[in-house]
């Protein structure tokens, strides 16, 4: 198994055959597969060493792809989306009832459009979205870069993307509301968030 440089082609056909991806997003590398498939979200919780109780956050092509995650994204989900996506911001919104249970937590979805190129083409050509939690098994350090992802994975991972290193600070994770939640603090301030949503319609 080796790095593969940014072989998108690669990445997306390892993606519709159910395996697993590194490739890098604008806060670290991620490990995914397509989040819509629930035999590849077994295979990547099993990589991880994933405790179940812990979601799995996803990473979108673009806010019309919500829909795909969502029957019911608020107002508050839309305004967020169309401030900060692409970026660091992770907002929670209803999960559809048939979505596998990996990427679901009491009942709800964490999803961002990554402002990393490599993360959004990929979502974009799959036309589906990723789930992209960070290269690491549990309660090691996440990979900067392909390599240290590599000799976490191995063989287990089907394709590795390099571009560089990624040390960016954590998506902000957030819950809309109302009243707006942040459950994580990241990259986004609760301050920047408070305005966007302050700039909604009456």
């Amino acid at each position: 198994m080796s790095v593969a440089g940014l072989n998108l082609d690669r990445a997306v056909a390892a993606f519709r055959a159910g395996k697993l991806v590194v490739f890098p997003t604008e806060t670290l590398y991620a490990i995914g597969c397509d989040a819509l498939d629930a035999a590849a979200l077994e295979r990547l919780c099993r990589a991880k060493q994933r405790p179940a109780e812990k979601g799995i956050a996803v990473i979108l092509g673009d806010l019309a792809m919500l829909e795909q995650l969502t029957a019911s994204a608020s107002e508050a989900v839309r305004v967020l989306g169309r401030a900060f996506w692409p970026g660091p911001l992770t907002i929670l919104v209803p999960a559809r009832e048939e979505l596998p249970s990996p990427i679901v937590r009491d009942g709800l979805v964490g999803c961002r459009v990554s402002s990393d190129p490599t993360a959004t083409r990929l979502a974009r050509a799959l036309g589906r979205p990723l789930a992209a939690p960070s290269a690491n098994p549990a309660d090691l350090a996440p990979a900067r870069d392909a390599a240290a992802a590599l000799a976490y994975f191995g063989d287990a991972v089907d394709v590795y993307l390099d571009d560089d290193v990624r040390d960016g600070a954590p998506s902000t994770l957030v819950d809309p509301g109302p009243p707006l939640r942040v459950l994580r603090s990241g990259a986004v301030s609760t301050e920047a968030l408070e305005a966007a949503l302050a700039t909604r319609p009456a």
